[in-house]
């Protein structure tokens, strides 16, 4: 069977982690949603960068805001919102055809407010305003001061992309936030949300403990950890979607906040390619790929069952023998944290240099 459609055979959703105007106006993206079974797309400043820097597809849009002395955050915004907007457009039948329940784009808030939660929750409604589609999501992530602002804007009703998340510490957080704003939303039933769990990350930090350790006991836990983080973090969603608190929200038709695995890409060569796309399969969960990922699992997955359901006692051991071997677990992804904001955060001021000198290229 194609493994796509295994997939969504097994109530997983495939989102595109990559946007581009090219994509956009040349009609890849529109195929890959009708043809491919892509149902979401998700976008970060990282991924802005690449697609500006990468091509001439925004020479005339820079040429043309140029003109209008906008400054580069202004014209980056002015870019970032118009593909979203185009993309929720591309996504609008699966968003019917699924009542609401897949289909979305997502945008992120600048990373400068990842610390401002009342800044994250204006910025959030400013584009939610701007954009103006019902298929938008808007990421704030999972810092500390992102956690009442993710409340505070599903309580407006925003949809809600929560990012950034590595441990279960913080997903805990967030879903809690999540449930606080459902509460207290004035259409709950109308309202989705995403907790993007990133995982290779994960295995890239601490295969680089293990081999500092260097015994066979930690060199044998190697590329081992990411994949039984997410699923215990899926484990811990599966108890909180049984919880007395959410059965109250679900008998008034209240969607769960679906956990989206991001950072599928693998970035250790000498791992299978589609390790994190084949071992976290499971309802109600979101795979975000990379269109390397996505090519390869066209070409050769292979589905083989609801695989973030099995081994959670494995999965356990697992992580209690990093820590046993000397890893400290809980402050590396406390550090991947901050380490996300900061690459984010640097990512954009790299963009926003490129934007400047392409647009003094322009007005030339």
């Amino acid at each position: 069977m194609n493994p796509i459609e295994e997939l969504r055979r097994r109530g997983q959703s495939l989102w595109l982690d990559y946007i581009s105007r090219g994509m956009i106006r040349s009609g890849e993206l529109k195929r890959l949603i009708e043809q491919s079974g892509i149902t979401g797309l998700t976008s970060n400043p990282t991924l802005f960068e690449r697609a500006i820097d990468d091509s001439n597809d925004y020479h005339d849009a820079l040429e043309s805001l140029a003109a209008a002395h906008l400054d580069a955050r202004s014209i980056y915004e002015a870019l970032s919102v118009e593909d979203v907007r185009n993309t929720c457009d591309l996504l609008k039948p699966v968003y019917e055809a699924t009542g609401g329940a897949d289909g979305f784009a997502s945008i992120e808030v600048s990373p400068f407010l990842a610390h401002d939660s009342k800044g994250s929750v204006a910025e959030a409604s400013r584009l939610w305003r701007e954009i103006s589609r019902p298929n938008l999501m808007v990421k704030i992530p999972a810092t500390e001061e992102g956690i009442p602002a993710i409340a505070d804007a599903l309580a407006e009703g925003i949809n809600i992309n929560v990012t950034l998340i590595f441990s279960m510490r913080q997903y805990e957080a967030v879903a809690d936030a999540f449930l606080r704003g459902i509460e207290r939303a004035a259409n709950p039933a109308g309202l989705a949300s995403v907790a993007s769990v990133f995982v290779s990350r994960i295995d890239t930090a601490v295969d680089r403990e293990l081999e500092n350790i260097g015994t066979p006991d930690a060199l044998a836990l190697r590329g081992r950890a990411a994949i039984a983080n997410a699923r215990l973090i899926y484990r811990r969603f599966r108890e909180i979607c049984s919880s007395p608190r959410f059965a109250a929200l679900h008998a008034r038709r209240i969607r769960p906040q679906r956990v989206l695995w991001g950072s599928t890409g693998t970035k250790n060569k000498a791992y299978p390619d589609l390790m994190y796309v084949e071992e976290l399969v499971a309802p109600e969960t979101i795979n975000t790929v990379p269109p390397a990922t996505l090519h390869a699992l066209q070409d050769h997955g292979r589905i083989r069952g609801v695989t973030a359901s099995e081994g959670w006692a494995e999965a356990e051991s697992v992580l209690r023998r990093i820590r046993s071997v000397g890893v400290d677990f809980d402050a590396l992804l406390d550090r991947l944290e901050a380490d996300g904001v900061a690459a984010f955060g640097r990512s954009l001021d790299k963009l926003l240099e490129r934007i400047d000198h392409k647009r003094s290229v322009a007005a030339h």
